[in-house]
């Protein structure tokens, strides 16, 4: 029984260690759009091409994470200490993108809470 305790111990002790080493931050989109102010960040629209063409955030670049290969060459390209700022449509899609990108050894992620559609539901925040 102790041995079994144990091993619960341990696993729920790697889980928050896991989930505390975590690099991919979910902002709203007040946040979201305050840090693109900065000239220093990357922001990717992980959206696919046709989705991207319809409607995209200004001076965002689209790399479609449903098209993995070409995902994972285009992101090798990017500088990895700079902060990188990811949305999809609605927020599932750039979740995954988030952890690819992580794994690739990517330290700092922001996500766009809601993505797309949150972002034009409302009057963007003023300069």
């Amino acid at each position: 029984m102790k041995l079994v305790f144990s091993l619960i111990l341990i696993s729920l002790f790697s889980f928050q260690i896991n989930a505390q080493d975590s690099k991919h931050q979910i902002l709203d989109k007040v946040s979201f759009a305050d840090s693109l102010k900065s000239k220093e960040v990357l922001l990717i629209d992980v959206r696919r091409p046709e989705e991207f063409e319809a409607g995209k955030i200004e001076d965002a670049q689209n790399i479609n994470v449903l098209a993995p290969e070409s995902f994972n060459t285009e992101i090798e390209k990017l500088d990895k200490s700079k902060p990188v700022y990811i949305y999809c449509r609605s927020g599932n899609r750039s979740g995954k993108a988030a952890q690819i990108m992580q794994d690739a050894g990517f330290t700092k992620i922001y996500d766009l809470e809601g993505g797309y559609l949150n972002w034009t539901a409302e009057k963007q925040p003023e300069d």
